[in-house]
């Protein structure tokens, strides 16, 4: 028995100095410890979950922080996965899909990706309220990974490189400013013709 316990206690601290971790325990340790976070829908359950989240690892979730995750889009489809021969039941595929950004300083975008995740449930169109609650769970579920899958996104953000996405963004904003000035320059000291002259011709 006592060797049985030091056995799984010995498995357990070499997961852990992996960085394995059971899923829905612990936290994800972050390197950024200030972020502010918004979405389309701010009321969302997505948003809600990961706000929380990123408060549980430490981070200081707040208006005014230097950088701002913005969930632009959440999209969820739906399509037939298998029929069952002879019966009414089916199988699903749901697929939600993610699309964030993360801004710096004066608004730049310092990259933007996606995040999806799948789950297969049966419908059985026999039982029509059991196979809503079913889906109803699997919706649940993929939100749970969905929060996950981000903040594994930003687990592999450090403040290191969010500074130099930030100085390229500059840059660019830099480059583009200055393209604009040059041309509104250059439109600004091309002679105009007059309506009358260019009739003239």
């Amino acid at each position: 028995m006592i060797k049985r316990n030091l056995l799984v206690i010995g498995l357990a601290v070499m997961l852990s100095a992996c960085g394995f971790q059971l899923r829905g325990t612990g936290t994800n340790e972050l390197s950024i410890k200030e972020m502010d976070v918004s979405a389309r829908n701010a009321y969302g359950q997505t948003v809600a979950q990961l706000r929380a989240a990123l408060e549980r690892s430490g981070v200081n979730v707040h208006t005014g922080a230097p950088y701002r995750l913005r969930l632009t889009n959440e999209r969820e489809d739906e399509r037939s996965a298998s029929y069952a021969s002879g019966s009414r039941t089916a199988e699903y595929e749901l697929t939600t899909t993610l699309n964030y950004s993360i801004l710096g300083l004066n608004d730049l975008e310092l990259l933007s990706d996606k995040v999806e995740v799948r789950k297969i449930y049966v419908r059985d169109g026999g039982n029509i309220t059991g196979s809503d609650q079913e889906a109803t769970q699997a919706r649940e579920v993929m939100r749970r990974d969905l929060v996950q899958a981000m903040m594994t996104r930003l687990q592999n953000l450090n403040p290191a490189q969010l500074d130099e996405l930030q100085r390229k963004a500059d840059e660019r904003a830099q480059a583009e400013a200055a393209a604009l000035e040059a041309a509104r320059r250059q439109q600004a000291e091309t002679p105009q013709q007059s309506p009358l002259e260019i009739l003239g011709k």
